[in-house]
């Protein structure tokens, strides 16, 4: 995978700002406010992403279909308008990685084969222990597990199930734009690859504290319950997070990385994939979905 490489996030990292002479230093930043500048823009991100689930008022739990559809529009909004951040980091810091905003946040043609095929078969060998697990409670064999998966009457369950689309379709995209796509590109010049993707994670996995809002507005558990889920999901989502922005890195890749390890989850149950179980009688008896995000 060291072939593939993140050309542009490289060249972040060996472009630092330097400490310059004071007379060069009056016309641009120097290098703390530049590290300041990329952190509040990636504070900033993760408020505006985190803030978007909540400009509707509603009453309804997260899970109901009316709720799931505004979230789409306003996560979708956010998604869209956060290469501008970077742009605008680009313009207050004045570091020029010498190459596309495209290519600096991880989307380019050159490599995609690779970048696609390597990150999963390393996922898979990560997470080879609960995918056993996952086939052996499966009751159904091979030849009609792959039935259900290839069944086009599966897929158009899933299409129209918006926890589903959630879960594994905006969620990944949106987290993966956000949180890698734009903050990696943002921190490396500061500090460099290595502390960047022990950085970056931090602002994921603080995000996920969200979730103790709804859970204590209509207890579904007790106090203590709450948070220490909450830790715990800090804990798994920051390594998680770790884990796909090394990928980001190696790959050039940013969105290859984020539905195989999130897909599974840190107990091997599910994650984020809603997976279909056939029943012996060859029909789907079962969605498991729990929550990651």
């Amino acid at each position: 995978m060291a072939a593939l490489g993140g050309d542009g996030l490289r060249l972040l990292s060996v472009s630092r700002p330097e400490r310059q002479p004071e007379s060069a230093a009056l016309g641009s930043p120097g290098p703390g406010l530049c590290c300041w500048v990329s952190v509040f823009s990636c504070l900033s991100l993760a408020c505006s992403y985190v803030g978007s689930l909540y400009v509707w008022k509603s009453e309804l739990p997260r899970d109901h279909p009316a709720v799931i559809k505004r979230r789409f529009t306003s996560v979708l909004v956010v998604s869209s308008l956060s290469p501008l951040c970077v742009l605008l980091w680009r313009e207050l810091t004045g570091i020029q990685p010498g190459t596309s905003l495209l290519t600096l946040m991880g989307f380019r043609l050159e490599g995609i084969f690779p970048a696609a095929l390597l990150p999963l078969l390393l996922t898979m060998i990560l997470f080879l222990g609960p995918l056993m697990q996952l086939s052996l409670d499966c009751p159904c064999d091979l030849a009609d597990g792959l039935k259900v998966v290839l069944a086009p009457r599966s897929w158009a369950r899933c299409l129209t199930d918006m926890r589903w689309l959630r879960n594994q379709v905006i969620a990944p995209l949106t987290e993966e734009l956000v949180f890698r796509a734009c903050m990696l590109p943002m921190l490396a010049p500061c500090m460099g690859l290595g502390p960047a993707v022990f950085t970056c994670p931090l602002f994921f996995g603080v995000a996920h504290f969200h979730h103790i809002i709804e859970q204590l507005r209509f207890r579904q558990s007790s106090v203590g319950s709450i948070f220490l889920s909450a830790a715990f999901q800090f804990s798994y989502t920051a390594v998680f997070g770790a884990y796909t922005a090394f990928l980001f890195i190696r790959t050039g890749w940013s969105l290859v990385s984020h539905g195989s390890p999130g897909a599974w989850g840190p107990t091997g149950v599910g994650g984020r994939m809603g997976i279909l179980c056939c029943s012996r009688s060859n029909k789907i008896s079962s969605t498991t979905v729990v929550e990651t995000s």
